[in-house]
């Protein structure tokens, strides 16, 4: 089972990782393309195509400026740690076992504006380029049509690599985009994760989010292999309902907080 995930706006570069094992990022040749049109980029420019305070824009205007090729611990940090968010909230990677963390090296990706598809023990210098972003590059008017079939084409070689042919979508729909899933050489599950208020289940950006990490965890806890095994998940009070269910879409309920 391959789960992909969205990447975080939040990052954390203060904190040591709790390993020192790290690998390189697939795509860097990639990624440089990107960072030389970025470079171009005033800072009001990246203001406005990010839509982002003039604070942020000046501070990814350096992230592009200083971004190196060559990755090191000095530089960057393994990707898994160094997001941060409601996803990773969820994840709680730093307490991963060792374990774990080696059965996530083949069994996750995070998916990425600037690097395309992260393995979590990848190096990543910091940066912000949200995959929706309306980038104009050398490929096309936008990220989508930078990465093309790339990441498509990898995630089907790490389906291949890691036993079975079933790839969970727990990425928002912005990155998942840049996925085509007609392509995709197995089958997609897309768990959809719906809080109680109200009176009504409903999916509550927030708690979904955090819910996807909580999913990404039972996972790499339970090396689950097949759609069915998803239905056991029930973290912080989620369970499955049937009912609501579909066969490619399975429905996690949980009450009101």
């Amino acid at each position: 089972m391959l789960v992909v995930i969205s990447p975080a706006k939040t990052l954390d570069y203060e904190n040591s990782a709790p390993t020192g094992e790290f690998t390189v990022p697939e795509f860097v040749e990639h990624s440089r393309e990107l960072i030389d049109v970025c470079r171009a980029l005033t800072p009001a420019d990246i203001a406005s195509l990010m839509s982002v305070s003039d604070k942020i824009a000046g501070l990814n205007a350096a992230r592009f400026a200083s971004w190196s090729p060559e990755f090191s611990l000095e530089n960057a940090k393994q990707a898994l740690f160094a997001f941060r968010g409601d996803v990773y909230t969820g994840l709680d990677a730093d307490t991963l076992s060792a374990d774990e963390l080696g059965y996530a090296q083949s069994h996750l990706r995070m998916l990425s504006g600037l690097y395309g598809l992260l393995k979590p023990l990848d190096l990543m210098q910091a940066y912000r380029l949200e995959m929706g972003t309306g980038l104009a590059n050398g490929r096309g008017k936008n990220l989508y049509e930078f990465w093309g079939s790339i990441i498509t084409d990898k995630l089907n070689e790490a389906l291949a690599a890691q036993g079975d042919d079933v790839l969970v979508n727990l990425a928002s729909n912005e990155y998942f985009k840049a996925v085509s899933a007609k392509h995709i050489q197995g089958t997609v599950v897309s768990p959809v994760f719906k809080d109680a208020k109200n009176g009504q289940y409903k999916i509550i950006s927030f708690y979904a989010k955090k819910a996807r990490g909580l999913m990404t965890r039972f996972i790499l806890a339970t090396r689950s292999t097949s759609i069915e095994a998803l239905h056991d998940f029930n973290y912080d009070g989620y369970y499955y309902s049937p009912e609501q269910s579909k066969p490619l879409q399975p429905v996690f309920l949980r009450e009101e907080r």
